[in-house]
Formats: C-alpha cells, sequence, structure tokens
C-alpha cells in the first residue's frame, strides 16, 4: 500500500487547489524540486505530480518545474496533466518519468490508451476524476455522460498500470476520501485503484489499510500533508506495521 505525496504544479510553483478550481489556489512551494526532495527525505517511496496549466492546454506547461523535479528525487514519479499523445507520452518518458497518467485522452480516444499501454507496458495509468459521478475532462472544467465504472472498464486487459480515482467534490477540502465510490470501483475492475481527492487524516490512512480496501494500490495526500494534519512519519509508520502484520 502506498501513500503518494501530491505535487500540483500551477506557473511553476507547487500549490493545492479547492474542488479543481484554479482561482482557489494556494501556494504551499514556489520550488517544486525542494519540495520533492523534502518528500523523498521524509520516506515517501513514490511522487504523485499534476501539471494543472497542462490539463486545462491541453499540452504540458510546466515541463520545467518536472524536469526540475524529476532531477532532485530519486523516487519514482507519475505525471498527470495535458499528456495527450503518444509523442507526449514516449517525451515524457525519455525524461525519467515512471509512469503518465492519462485522463482526459482516456474519455475521448481510449483507443490511444490501449495503444499506449502496447507501446509503453506498466508506464501508463488512467485518471479518472468525477464530479456528481460522472467523468470530467480538460482539468475538470468539462462533464460527460460516462460513469466511472464504465470508463475504467473500457481497458480492461489492455495493460494500465493503475486508476487514479478523484472524487472532485471532495478535493481539497479536507472532507475524507469518498470510500464508498472508491471501493465499489476497485471492485469493479481487476486494475488497482489508487485513491485521491479528500483524505484528510491518519483515519483515512487507517481505512485505506483494512481487508475490504487490499484492491486499492494507495491514496494520494495532498493539502492534508502540507497543512500539517498528517504527520508523514506516522502515516508511513502506520502502514509499515499494518502491512507487516498482514504478512
Amino acid at each position: 500500500m502506498i501513500l503518494f505525496p501530491a505535487i500540483d504544479l500551477k506557473d511553476g510553483q507547487c500549490v493545492r487547489l479547492k474542488l479543481g478550481d484554479m482561482e482557489q489556489a494556494t501556494v504551499y512551494n514556489p520550488d517544486p524540486a525542494a519540495q520533492a526532495r523534502a518528500f523523498e527525505d521524509q520516506g515517501f517511496e513514490w511522487l504523485h505530480v499534476v501539471d494543472l496549466n497542462g490539463a486545462f492546454a491541453g499540452t504540458s506547461v510546466n515541463g520545467a518545474a518536472v524536469d526540475a523535479i524529476l532531477k532532485a528525487t530519486k523516487n519514482p514519479v507519475q505525471l498527470g496533466g495535458g499528456i495527450r499523445t503518444l509523442d507526449h507520452i514516449e517525451n515524457w518518458l525519455a525524461r525519467g518519468l515512471t509512469r503518465v497518467i492519462l485522463g482526459t485522452v482516456a474519455v475521448r480516444d481510449p483507443a490511444l490508451v490501449i495503444e499506449a499501454c502496447r507501446q509503453f507496458p506498466g508506464k501508463v495509468a488512467v485518471g479518472i476524476d468525477a464530479k456528481g459521478g460522472k467523468v470530467a475532462v480538460e482539468g475538470w472544467a468539462e462533464a460527460s455522460e460516462l460513469g466511472v465504472i464504465e470508463l475504467a472498464k473500457k481497458f480492461e486487459g489492455a495493460g494500465v498500470s493503475a486508476i487514479i480515482y478523484t472524487d472532485i467534490d471532495r478535493d481539497g477540502i479536507l472532507a475524507g476520501i469518498n470510500w464508498a465510490s472508491t471501493l465499489e470501483l476497485a471492485n469493479a475492475v481487476s486494475i488497482p485503484v489508487i485513491a485521491s481527492g479528500g483524505l484528510a487524516s491518519l483515519d483515512d490512512i487507517s481505512r485505506m489499510l483494512e481487508p475490504d480496501a487490499a484492491r486499492l494500490e494507495g491514496a494520494i495526500s495532498g493539502r492534508a500533508l502540507y497543512d500539517g494534519r498528517i504527520d508523514p512519519h506516522e502515516a508511513l509508520a502506520l502502514i509499515r506495521s499494518r502491512q507487516g502484520r498482514a504478512a
């Protein structure tokens, strides 16, 4: 079970949004590379990065900041936001990403995702962001008519390494993970699911370690880490202790 610390990039800075609204951004660190090093020093073993400007623009915008992050940390990095073509994917993987996250293009062009999984095995995740149970695209600015599970099932057997599922209605407001919909998705597909949106406390991390959540690959934490609501050492120790007992 992995706890992924999040770095969301807006205008080259590390920020957190409230409910996915670019106008409600709090800057937590003007130096994303320094933040990546800090997370590694705290003991985290993965890093989740989102190019927020890129998600709206449809192409990478914060590339320089991502490159700096990749140089600053030895941890594997997954990146989403504005990655829409096979060339984008190939370029980012060549620059050192461990995994790309495809969101809008997974709705617009599922065949591209399937082809990407074929060309880059183990390197492609799908981001499914939901508002009111429907998938949102274009940086959460547009709603589709697709249901979450309906979209996820399109990629069964394709080789998608993970689904990052975000409940937009909870993102950035510390309301707790939407466990009902997250676990419903995890039980509906064989692809590992990563929970995102609203992780607020050690209680959420403890819930993630319950037997019925064993299908999850982990969860993403943003604001709760930056605000100090979750102590990194306590959180990682809790995960290690629970996993040790399970083993």
